[in-house]
């Protein structure tokens, strides 16, 4: 699918792998749409820009009438959907016994929640949209997992569940909405220079670079972004879970 002219909504697109990724495909001639609740930072973004082609609405993407209300604000601004990319989530760590109590469960269900099931929220209702547009390729949906998802680290049960999900629905997704035309696709990033990364301490970020192997450091947010432009563009790309993480295998610590 060509990309230019396209219409594509970025969830968590007001910042890290979201911001990078929507700033990427409006470059490349998209119309894009960010959903999030991050209304500062999107706004700050939108102005930045200063381009007619951007727009953000706030969305909950664990709400069906918030999801719902969004898909109707692309069909008012854009008329069509083309390109549905995941990028909205969170971590949480805890382990399964701690020093005072066991994992709360409310911490694992609220992981869950926006991880695995705001991600099936967006890309069903997305689907629905993108079914309408009566093209021989209707649309992609790109999702977004973690090498947790193969390789969770002690504590990171609640986050390590939900990345298995999305990998786990990637294929069967596919299967799914292949006789609608649209194409599934997950990225599984290693480590990456996100902002939140980039205030953790040298204790936290050593040991992970120490586990990539070449180019021995974390990703870049554009290389993200430059991935799920890859995977739009080549048409035979269906049902795959991309690593995209320098080599590393996560360590349990």
């Amino acid at each position: 699918m060509e990309i230019k002219n396209k219409t594509i909504v970025v969830t968590g697109g007001a910042s890290g792998l979201g911001e990078a990724t929507a700033r990427s495909f409006l470059k490349a001639g998209a119309n894009v749409v960010i959903f999030d609740l991050n209304d500062d930072n999107a706004n700050k973004i939108i102005s930045e820009l200063g381009s007619e082609n951007i727009k953000y609405i706030n969305t909950n993407v664990t709400d069906e009438e918030s999801v719902t209300k969004a898909f109707d604000f692309v069909q008012k601004e854009f008329k069509k959907l083309h390109v549905v990319i995941n990028c909205a989530g969170t971590g949480y760590g805890a382990r399964i016994i701690g020093k005072d109590a066991p994992h709360p469960l409310d911490h694992f269900k609220f992981i869950i929640d926006l991880n695995l099931v705001g991600t099936f929220n967006v890309m069903r209702l997305g689907a629905s949209m993108m079914d309408k547009n009566g093209e021989d390729e209707n649309g992609v949906i790109i999702n977004t997992a973690s090498v947790a998802g193969y390789e969770g680290q002690i504590g990171q049960s609640a986050y390590s569940a939900s990345k298995a999900g999305v990998i786990g629905l990637t294929l069967t997704a596919a299967r799914d909405l292949a006789r609608h035309s649209i194409r599934v696709n997950t990225i599984a990033p290693g480590i990456f220079d996100t902002p939140l990364m980039k205030m953790a301490p040298d204790k936290i970020r050593d040991p992970l670079i120490s586990s990539t192997q070449f180019p021995p450091r974390f990703g870049e947010p554009n290389e993200f972004a430059q991935l799920a432009m890859h995977i739009v563009e080549n048409t035979y790309l269906n049902g795959e879970t991309i690593r995209l993480d320098s080599g590393m295998r996560m360590q349990p610590r």
